[in-house]
C-alpha cells in the first residue's frame, strides 16, 4: 500500500521540526518532508542515512500512527523492577549480617529478589543492585603479595643445610 502525504501533513511535519531539538527526530522529520515533497526513497535514504525500507516504514508509521509515533520519547528509564527504596529495604537484613562477619549469599539474595519481584531474573541482575548500593566485591587474598617464590624458599632451605654442615 502506497502512502500519499498531503499538504496537511506538510505543515504538521514542518512545525514539529520547528519545535523539534533532538538531532534523530530531525533526521526522521528530515526523511519525511522530503517525502511530502515527493522525493523519490532512494534519494531520501542516501540524504539521510537511513535504509530505503526504513524511510518506507517510517512513512508508514507516520501515517498510522501520527506524528507523537515519530517525535515521542520511547525510551523510558528505570528499567528496574523496584524502586531504589524497595531495593534498599531488602538489603537491609543482609547489610546487618555483613555487619557481623558473615559472608553475603548471592543465591540467597537472589532468592528474595525473585520473590518480591515474582519472577525469575538473571544473576547479573543482583549484581547491579549491589553495584547501585555501593556494595563491593570484598575477598581475602590467597597469598601475601610479597611471599616469596616456592623456588626461593626451596633454595633458601638448602642453604640453610649446607651451612649447618
Amino acid at each position: 500500500m502506497r502512502y500519499q502525504l498531503t499538504e496537511l501533513h506538510k505543515k504538521e511535519i514542518e512545525e514539529a521540526r520547528r519545535k523539534n531539538r533532538n538531532k534523530r527526530v530531525e533526521n526522521r522529520l528530515l526523511a519525511l518532508s522530503l517525502r511530502a515533497d515527493g522525493v523519490r526513497l532512494k534519494d531520501i535514504s542516501s540524504r539521510t542515512g537511513f535504509a530505503m525500507c526504513s524511510v518506507s516504514l517510517l512513512i508508514r508509521k507516520y501515517c498510522t500512527e501520527g506524528i507523537e509515533a515519530i517525535t515521542g520519547n520511547h525510551y523510558g528509564g528505570n528499567r528496574r523492577n523496584m524502586s531504589f527504596e524497595e531495593e534498599t529495604a531488602l538489603l537491609e537484613r543482609f547489610q546487618i549480617e555483613a555487619e557481623q562477619g558473615h559472608m553475603l549469599d548471592v543465591k540467597a539474595l537472589e532468592r528474595e529478589y525473585e520473590k518480591a519481584v515474582g519472577h525469575s531474573i538473571s544473576s547479573g541482575q543482583i549484581y547491579r543492585v549491589l553495584k547501585r548500593h555501593g556494595w563491593r566485591k570484598v575477598m581475602p587474598r590467597s597469598r601475601h603479595p610479597k611471599k616469596a617464590s616456592d623456588e626461593d624458599i626451596a633454595s633458601s632451605k638448602k642453604l640453610k643445610l649446607e651451612s649447618a654442615n
